[in-house]
């Protein structure tokens, strides 16, 4: 069998492995089996073939790994309306407790409530932005 159906061979498992796993890095890999099948459609020895999927496979992982760390992580669940229906609420806070916290009645319950970091406590209308546990992470209004 020629060395490029065998890369080409390589590249259709990992491929069908990703689709299995759901590992997008697979892919990568793949892009390095594919590149090293045309290296060897070239005529390239057998160590260039190894050394250019290496190259491909590895590079392009390491290419996609750095664009995914720079590209801000998706939205929490908890803050989405579609998930959690309080989101968006907005509530009246009466007074802030010394340790960050407020008790508020919302939905004919007592609720915890807590604020992002870094806002000063004061009283007023305040969104519910988040629900973290079994507090509401308010924002001023």
């Amino acid at each position: 069998m020629a060395d490029s159906t065998m890369w080409w061979l390589l590249a259709g498992a990992l491929v069908a492995l990703e689709l299995v796993s759901g590992t997008f890095y697979l892919l990568m890999l793949a892009l390095g089996a594919a590149a090293a099948a045309l290296a060897a459609h070239l005529g390239v020895s057998l160590v260039t073939q190894l050394v250019t999927a290496s190259v491909v496979g590895l590079g392009s992982v390491a290419m996609w790994y750095q664009i995914k760390k720079r590209r801000p992580g998706d939205p929490s669940a908890r803050s989405q309306r579609s998930v959690n229906l309080d989101v968006g609420e907005i509530i009246q806070i009466d007074e802030w407790l010394p340790d960050g916290t407020a008790q508020v009645k919302y939905r004919g319950a007592s609720w915890s409530v807590i604020q992002r970091p870094g806002n000063a406590p004061v009283p007023g209308s305040y969104r519910v932005a988040e629900l973290v546990g079994s507090r509401l992470l308010v924002e001023k209004v």
